[in-house]
């Protein structure tokens, strides 16, 4: 049996994320700043503060949306059958300008940062490479610390925290699922 909670809502969503463009910008004045998107909810979260940064600052700034399928080290550990499901990543400016500021959905070990990373060094060098993230749950594996978090969410490694997006899921919420037993 499983229970969810509800941790971020549409609303709760939408000013994290207000707030953390807000934050971007006040940590990259100089204005060379891109947005970077892990597929797939990253790449969506990303996009959102894309508008947000490029309204504040007045200017439309560099966006991109990165697949990290071939630079991930879990493949042999999924199985047989778990063939990597591959996106199209889209680099449409020069890294070497920019700080890039990696976007993705939920942070937990640290190991899909990571290969976000090597990926984003196997199209170039950026300036500087900063992490946000909409939900920082722990259990890292890799010495890998945000620079933008949108909520802290302690959880136990048997929980589960979902992050839903509208254009992917049908709604904006972030929620943490707990197995629950069954009493005998």
């Amino acid at each position: 049996m499983t229970h969810e909670k509800v941790v971020l809502d549409e609303d709760d969503i939408r000013r994290t994320l207000v707030r953390i463009a807000h934050e971007i910008v006040e940590k990259n004045s100089d204005g060379d700043v891109a947005l970077v998107g892990i597929h797939r909810r990253g790449a969506h979260l990303a996009t959102r503060l894309h508008r947000l940064v490029s309204d504040l600052l007045d200017a439309e700034i560099a966006h991109g949306e990165i697949d990290i399928a071939f630079y991930r080290d879990d493949l042999a550990t999924r199985g047989a059958d778990a063939s990597p499901v591959v996106h199209a990543s889209h680099l449409p400016f020069r890294l070497e300008d920019h700080t890039v500021v990696l976007v993705d959905d939920v942070l937990f070990t640290g190991r899909t940062v990571r290969a976000g990373i090597e990926a984003l060094f196997a199209y170039g060098r950026p300036a500087r490479v900063q992490l946000a993230v909409l939900a920082d749950r722990g259990h890292r594996e890799l010495p890998i610390r945000p620079d933008y978090v949108g909520k802290n969410l302690p959880t136990a490694r048997s929980e589960r925290v979902n992050v839903r997006v509208e254009e992917i899921d049908g709604r904006d919420e972030v929620t943490i699922t707990t197995l629950t037993e069954v009493p005998a």
